[in-house]
């Protein structure tokens, strides 16, 4: 049942992808399980424009009971990212207890996109950068854009699989 839910979602996105991203499968493995997502904000205003991000989406055996795993390879400044080479995401939808098998992958796009445009910063993984997207908002774009300038501005690249 995971894999032709998978190939039917995977071939849905694929041809219609939701707006700034784009989804391939790895070229060495081919897995399904496997996704390469790239996110280009498509909103100029975010402080994340122009940057691509490269995000590892990695599907379970037992998917759609399960939830995927999802991490930001392209470093990324950010409340509900962590701040190192690990990338992993705090976002509620994606928790085991949360999660519903009827929730689809284009909702799990669609959710990461939505964090970056409003970061949660109440339910943070990184608290100093929570606290200043609270408290000091100017500070915290010039950051993001300074992290974009240095991780996001490239072809987004990923790992061999």
């Amino acid at each position: 049942m995971s894999t032709k839910r998978i190939t039917k979602e995977f071939a849905e996105i694929s041809t219609s992808p939701p707006a700034g991203f784009s989804v391939s499968l790895p070229e060495s493995s081919q897995s399904i399980y496997t996704w390469h997502v790239v996110l280009a904000p498509p909103d100029a205003s975010s402080p994340y424009h122009p940057g691509r991000f490269a995000i590892l989406l990695t599907l379970p055996t037992d998917y759609p009971f399960k939830p995927p795993a999802v991490r930001f390879l392209t470093r990324l400044y950010h409340p509900n990212v962590t701040n190192d080479s690990l990338g992993n995401v705090c976002l509620a939808l994606l928790k085991p207890d949360q999660w519903k098998p009827s929730t689809k992958i284009v909702a799990v796009l669609d959710a990461l996109r939505s964090l970056l445009d409003h970061p949660q910063p109440d339910d943070p993984l990184e608290d100093r950068i929570a606290d200043e997207f609270r408290n000091d908002r100017s500070t915290w774009e010039k950051n993001v854009r300074q992290h974009v300038q240095r991780y996001a501005t490239a072809e987004p690249t990923f790992p061999a699989s």
